[in-house]
């Protein structure tokens, strides 16, 4: 009697599938981190743009990851890092997602601040020329404060002679010339108060928003008309950023009752609420929120 072996000489056991195979099987069925990503994405009714303003990860870096390009992130610490925020921010667990990150691109390293990760993310404003509006304004108010001291040290002057004659005339006389200085003095002394507008002084031909955390810290967002980002972080309480365009200025406030705002030299007084995220709009004819 023969033993059941297989004509070549191998036992039934040897034909069976090999555990490798039954996992690659597996892993071809199952979608990239890209794809799981996107599909949770449009289940949860969440578009592009929504769940960028959630996890402050760039647009364009969103976009790579759902077409699997990790390259934008900087690196591996960092992609695991986005993979991580918005796998939460889609509703979905991120740990099988990161261990399947870890198979196609090598081994876990190891973990790093939280920090770092965060300040990648943050799109750090530009760098801004002289501010020469505000430069003439400033030599405006030096030569009108000088001319105007010019003037009154004159006045002065000449009610001091008048003064002088009057007290060798008649007594009717010198209470006229009394009566000069206190008519004056008021105009002499009168000096301009500063008004909220002289804060954000702006041109006329641009809109000018300027936007301060006086009641605490808030995550904002500020756009140009053509959709190009002039900021996207965090102002922590006593900050300030101003924001100038031809045209528009579009704002997203994290939490608009922290925030103040100062748009085209007029102080914007709606009551926002704290915790309120408030989208807003400013042109030139404003102040009204859009």
């Amino acid at each position: 009697m023969s033993i059941g072996n297989s004509p070549d000489g191998n036992s039934p056991e040897d034909e069976r599938p090999f555990e490798d195979d039954r996992d690659d099987a597996a892993a071809s069925d199952r979608p990239s981190i890209g794809r799981a990503l996107q599909q949770a994405r449009i289940a949860a009714g969440l578009t592009v743009d929504d769940v960028s303003n959630a996890t402050r990860v760039r647009i364009a870096i969103v976009h790579a990851i759902e077409q699997d390009n990790f390259t934008p992130c900087g690196g591996d610490v960092y992609a695991r890092g986005h993979i991580r925020t918005l796998a939460r921010a889609v509703h979905i667990d991120p740990d099988p997602l990161l261990e399947q990150y870890a198979a196609e691109h090598g081994a876990r390293p190891a973990p790093t601040p939280v920090t770092p990760l965060f300040e990648a993310e943050r799109i750090r404003p530009e760098r801004r020329g002289p501010n020469w509006t505000a430069a003439m304004v400033a030599a405006i108010v030096v030569v009108i404060g000088f001319v105007g001291f010019t003037a009154i040290k004159g006045t002065a002057g000449s009610d001091t002679a008048k003064t002088q004659v009057a007290k060798g005339s008649t007594p009717s006389t010198s209470k006229s010339a009394k009566a000069t200085p206190k008519s004056s003095k008021p105009a002499a002394d009168q000096k301009p108060e500063p008004s909220d507008s002289a804060i954000a002084a702006a041109p006329r031909d641009k809109v000018t928003v300027q936007v301060s955390a006086v009641n605490g810290r808030s995550w904002i967002s500020a756009k140009d008309h053509n959709g190009r980002t002039l900021f996207d972080g965090l102002l922590k309480k006593g900050d300030s950023q101003t924001f100038q365009d031809k045209e528009k200025i579009d704002l997203v406030l994290g939490d608009a009752g922290a925030i103040q705002l100062y748009v085209n030299g007029k102080k914007i007084q709606d009551a926002f609420q704290s915790g309120q995220v408030e989208r807003l709009t400013y042109t030139k004819g404003d102040p009204v929120t859009g």
